[in-house]
């Protein structure tokens, strides 16, 4: 096979901590405390639901470290699944990837740096006259058309950029990670430190409406807490261009999403004690405000929500970029095993996957099109916690099957925590169709398309068993 069909491992523990944490770290920090809130009605149980919510995603990432490390290779849990379960689950888990979890993440990380740009520099309407052409009463494509535009521009610039090759995709993480870290640094120590801040609010259990706290409203809360701590597995997208894979995986997982619930905890803290709920509720029935504005409006001014609309714009843009550069390597991997479309597994002159980028691209600016903000990410955690949920079972399958496999990292907690996980995990898959119907049924029918497309794709292959498509390099 030509070298150059290969991708390189130019990553270090540096730069992969800069991919984990800028997968993450991303629109949900300054929005979601609003929906929560809406849901809870108690500044105690928003916080509560931000701390389990770190816990079940640290469970979750220890339990992934561990088949990582042992697995690591480009694909991610595309990889792992082919070894823990079969080719159909691991076809199925990278389809659901093309059409709902990380697609749909560009998509609505985009459209919230757009809705940024907008409250900064106001847009100027497009198709107006368009804006209640609904299909089937539920898309309305050309609703807020100028903030959908810019989404989709902002998708095919860092598409091309990324297809310049993965060091320059990451250096562009990494300045914008300091930036966003300088920026939320700014907002927790004027925020705590400033006069109306009221700290002990963190800790009442009360609710504004004085109705007790359920089992669903605590899992629909969750939902957008998980959003917030979304991305924390792309790393593993990357296997095959990380230096010493099966070490510094694990450890960029652990350290990260460490840091990641840290930071949100401190920042949730802050808008807490500076908004009661009631105005939060209010912020979320608005449906065009954010809550971290909201918050640093309140104390500084029209100048402090420049600054934080300002710093949503970059941490958008930074995630969005980090959620490009990981997510296309999956298709890649499996247009190299003819599980997807063809050309997707040619390398260009960057050794970037240039046409997965591109089909990525395509399907991502038309999911930008398709719903709104909040209906795009309940419809990815519901997706994506199915896979969590499989990944940590093959913890235990894989103790069975190797059990004398080296192991570089073992989840910490063993049976316990990635027992844990499993349980959550099937938890909140029922109880998503629950309170979520609309959103579990998009996400289930997006995924299960890719039954017939598994056959198709075998199908071709048994015609042209000859074809070598990993082999393919574009000029």
């Amino acid at each position: 096979m030509d070298n150059n069909s290969q991708l390189n491992r130019t990553l270090g523990l540096r730069l992969v901590l800069v991919v984990v944490i800028g997968n993450i770290i991303g629109s949900g920090v300054y929005k979601k405390v609003a929906p929560m809130a809406a849901e809870l009605h108690s500044p105690g149980w928003v916080l509560i639901c931000w701390a389990l919510g770190g816990i079940i995603t640290l469970f979750g990432a220890l339990s992934n470290a561990e088949v990582a490390g042992l697995l690591a290779d480009t694909g991610g849990e595309y990889a792992y699944y082919k070894k823990i379960y079969n080719r159909f689950f691991a076809f199925f888990f990278g389809w659901s990837l093309f059409t709902v979890i990380q697609t749909a993440a560009i998509s609505s990380l985009a459209y919230v740096f757009a809705q940024s740009l907008h409250s900064i520099l106001p847009l100027p309407q497009l198709l107006g006259s368009l804006a209640d052409v609904s299909i089937g009463g539920v898309f309305s494509p050309f609703a807020d058309f100028s903030v959908k535009l810019t989404a989709i521009l902002l998708i095919v610039v860092l598409t091309w950029v990324n297809m310049r090759g993965i060091k320059s995709g990451a250096g562009l993480s990494t300045a914008i990670l300091l930036l966003v870290f300088t920026g939320i640094g700014v907002i927790v120590f004027f925020g705590l430190g400033n006069p109306q801040a009221e700290i002990g609010r963190n800790f009442e259990l009360a609710t504004t409406s004085a109705a007790p706290i359920t089992f669903s409203a605590v899992f629909a809360a969750m939902l957008s807490a998980f959003w917030a701590y979304q991305g924390w597995a792309a790393i593993g997208y990357v296997g095959g261009e990380i230096k010493d894979a099966h070490r510094n995986i694990p450890r960029g997982i652990t350290i990260g999403v460490f840091t990641v619930v840290a930071v949100y905890l401190l920042v949730n803290m802050t808008y807490l004690s500076l908004l009661p709920v009631a105005v939060l509720e209010q912020v979320h029935q608005a449906g065009n405000q954010i809550a971290a504005v909201e918050a640093i409006r309140s104390f500084w001014g029209y100048g402090g929500a420049v600054f934080i609309s300002a710093l949503i714009l970059v941490t958008t843009l930074g995630c969005t970029n980090a959620t490009i550069l990981a997510s296309c390597r999956t298709y890649f991997a499996m247009a190299r095993e003819g599980m997807f479309f063809p050309k997707a597994a040619a390398l260009n002159q960057a050794q970037a996957p240039a046409n997965s980028l591109l089909y990525q691209c395509v399907w991502a600016c038309l999911l930008v099109l398709s719903g709104t903000f909040d209906q795009l990410t309940d419809m990815i955690i519901f997706a994506v916690f199915i896979f969590y949920g499989a990944t940590t079972l093959g913890v235990f399958i894989l103790r069975w099957k190797m059990p004398d496999a080296h192991r570089p990292y073992k989840v910490w907690g063993y049976p316990i925590v990635p027992a844990v996980m499993v349980l959550f995990c099937a938890a909140l898959f029922f109880n998503t169709i629950l309170v979520r119907p609309r959103e579990a049924a998009m996400g289930m029918v997006l995924m299960l398309t890719g039954i017939p497309m598994y056959w198709w794709f075998i199908r071709k292959q048994n015609k042209k068993p000859e074809a070598a498509p990993d082999e393919k390099v574009l000029s």
